[in-house]
């Protein structure tokens, strides 16, 4: 290259025109662009050498660019390509100016290199040589941009609508949820808002992290997942609450739409009844007992006379395997799901609402299909008979807990059937404990969140509650006799012997709820599995969930095996089928469990954060790290309980007033401080 020879380079990947001055070093030339402005080049930056040998001031830069660009003109590529692409030949800068203009002056010959530098269709490039594509790769190419083109509209649709929606949460007026709902998100945009979702659900976890974080810097927001939350909740896509436990999980919460579909087919036309010669109790007065909001009943209580004075307990559960059968798509999406969800802001069920509040239900006045336990028990109250039945029942009353307890305290004459119940359940509670049932007694809350609005509950542990809980242990002993008596596979429920603390030292403690924490704490898991073994807690040799098939799986698998043996056929899981059910459904239902607690706990804090500087009484229950002066606490009027560091030491069960500090719902934590005397003092002057 020599002095005056006209060259072409990049400056921050933008193509230049340069006259070459003098060399710099060995290598190096000094070249001068059309604006005067100096570049030191090594060969390598230069990209094209329009002309080697020539005589080229900088000033000519200008006249020169005035001539070449008019011609260049990519349509005119694609018919060159075709006259090439047909003779199969190659061709170059000097012999495409030919072809194209008729010449090849140098203005001409860079217009063409211009043309085939920039081209990503017709030709590819192979040394100084441009061959031209086959028809088959001009396609794919074209395909490709097609595509591309269409991407790109579409990341710019999403951020138009994102902006939009943007903009009107940040507009002042009542009428943003409508005007967000105008908003039309095409199905494009819900892969974007997916990888949003699963980024603020699992933060550094999320595998598609990057293109998440590519979002929100298109839309001006931080890269953290809290700021991909924000955005869904900015977008009105996602609630300031949006359950991030349940949406880590692997619980499912919408029913497919062939479940559903069979669902209905199975309501407007019932199968045949396996067991079409059900017992008829249908002229026993029923009792089901439940909280008002429950709406899944399934279980009632009854009480007969058998002569010589005796009575017969009836305990009635709900039959579901009436509506399906084993390893249909009904019993497989129950399967999957495991148990129902209770959850603060409602439930999740495990059968369709359609068949769980319909036809499985125990409703009022109507015939329904049950599985009832007969029981007689003795003086003592420990079984002395008992019977298995598919029946047919009427539920005569459904009460609430309020109800059975103001009837049972006021004695009512008219109902002599229920007070015998609750005598017959006192009495076998004692039985229990005579065979070393341990009983624990600590508060429980219930937490309802309705429109945002949070009510939490202390659950007494009243008459009605104790009657049917003891009822229920009831059945399931029952269940589990008969599947020990059978040698029947089905899911038996166990528990270690804990190690609880001596009598010596349970009498250190103080009473009550700071000595039943402490025996909570030595009490081990219970477990699962198809051979029968003690309850520890219970004080059983045997017993086995069976009280509650509409809305727990394992319940539903001894129902499918019970009403099998009744009826003397061959039972529909075989041991090993059992064992690999019951594991399988264990692990999904500590992880409902696991959720259900979660999500209490975020709204018991939100409460607690709302609540602000409201004084609350509480009681010190354990030392969680004594040396660190961090214990457990009950919050006595809300029956929760949290950790909390102290300045001075309290003794245990002792009482005083505690603040919220501070309280962070989303990430877990609060700080609790002791309100001082004088202070509680002052304010009730105030």
């Amino acid at each position: 290259m020599e002095k005056g020879a006209l060259i072409e380079f990049k400056v921050q990947g933008n193509p230049r025109l340069g006259v070459a001055d003098r060399p710099e070093g060995k290598k190096n030339w000094v070249v001068i662009d059309g604006n005067g402005q100096s570049h030191v080049l090594h060969p390598r930056q230069i990209t094209y050498i329009v002309v080697e040998n020539g005589d080229y001031e900088p000033s000519d830069i200008a006249a020169f660019m005035a001539e070449a660009e008019p011609n260049i003109e990519p349509d005119s590529l694609e018919v060159a390509w075709e006259f090439l692409q047909e003779a199969g030949e190659a061709t170059d800068p000097a012999s495409l100016a030919l072809l194209l203009f008729s010449e090849q002056s140098p203005p001409l010959r860079y217009a063409a290199y211009c043309l085939l530098s920039s081209d990503k269709v017709f030709f590819k490039r192979k040394g100084d040589r441009y061959e031209p594509r086959s028809v088959k790769q001009v396609d794919e190419v074209r395909h490709q941009q097609a595509r591309e083109i269409a991407r790109k509209l579409e990341w710019e649709g999403f951020l138009s609508r994102s902006k939009q929606a943007l903009g009107i949460r940040q507009s002042e007026g009542a009428d943003q949820q409508d005007s967000l709902s105008s908003i039309e998100w095409e199905k494009t945009d819900r892969q974007r808002l997916d990888l949003l979702e699963r980024y603020a659900t699992l933060g550094e976890d999320c595998s598609q992290k990057v293109a998440a974080q590519e979002i929100l810097t298109a839309l001006d927001y931080k890269t953290a997942a809290e700021d991909a939350f924000q955005l869904l909740v900015d977008l009105g896509l996602w609630s300031p609450h949006e359950n991030l436990a349940l949406r880590r999980s692997q619980i499912p919460i919408q029913i497919p739409d062939e479940v559903s579909a069979m669902v209905q087919k199975r309501i407007d036309n019932p199968p045949p009844d396996a067991d079409a010669d059900r017992l008829d109790l249908t002229h026993l007065k029923v009792y089901t007992i439940d909280d008002e909001s429950t709406r899944e009943i399934d279980d009632g209580l009854s009480l007969e006379s058998v002569g010589d004075g005796r009575k017969r307990i009836w305990v009635h559960i709900a039959d579901p395997t009436r509506w399906l059968l084993p390893g249909d798509d009904i019993d497989l999406e129950a399967r999957r799901r495991c148990t129902t969800v209770y959850l603060p802001t409602g439930m999740i069920p495990m059968f369709p609402e359609a068949l769980a509040t319909g036809p499985m239900s125990l409703r009022q006045g109507e015939i329904c299909c049950a599985l009832s336990f007969g029981i007689v028990l003795d003086e003592a109250g420990a079984v002395e008979e008992y019977a298995i039945k598919a029946s047919r029942i009427k539920p005569t009353y459904r009460l609430t807990y309020d109800d059975v307890d103001e009837m049972l305290e006021l004695g009512l004459k008219a109902e002599p059937e229920l007070n015998e119940i609750a005598e017959s359940a006192k009495r076998r509670r004692q039985w229990r404990k005579s065979q070393g049932a341990i009983s624990i007694n600590m508060p429980e809350s219930s937490i309802k969140v309705i429109d945002e609005e949070i009510t939490i509950d202390v659950l007494e542990n009243s008459q009605s509650r104790q009657t049917v809980a003891e009822m229920m242990i009831l059945a399931g002993e029952v269940a589990a006799r008969y599947g020990e008596a059978h040698a029947l596979a089905i899911p038996f429920r166990s528990q270690p012997e804990p190690e609880l603390p001596s009598d010596n030292e349970l009498l250190q403690l103080p009473s009550g709820w700071v000595r039943d924490s402490a025996i909570r704490r030595c009490m081990p898991r219970s477990e699962m599995g198809i051979s029968p073994a003690r309850h520890a807690t219970l004080g059983l040799d045997y017993y086995s969930q069976v009280t509650s098939p509409i809305r727990r799986y394992t319940d539903l698998l001894v129902h499918f095996q019970l009403k099998a043996h009744l009826r003397g056929e061959t039972l529909p899981f075989s041991p090993a089928e059992m064992t690999e059910l019951t594991q399988g459904v264990s692990t999904a239902a500590y992880e409902a469990v696991t959720v259900e607690r979660q999500t209490k706990r975020y709204w018991a804090l939100e409460f607690l954060r709302r609540e602000g500087k409201h004084a609350w009484s509480v009681m010190l229950l354990r030392w969680l790290r004594e040396h660190e002066s961090l214990g457990l606490v009950i919050i006595e009027d809300l029956g929760l309980e949290l950790a909390m560091r102290f300045e001075s030491m309290p003794a245990l069960g002792e009482r005083f007033d505690v603040r919220v500090v501070h309280a962070n719902p989303r990430q877990d934590f609060i700080r609790l401080e002791v309100v001082p005397d004088e202070v509680l003092t002052g304010e009730a002057v105030a």
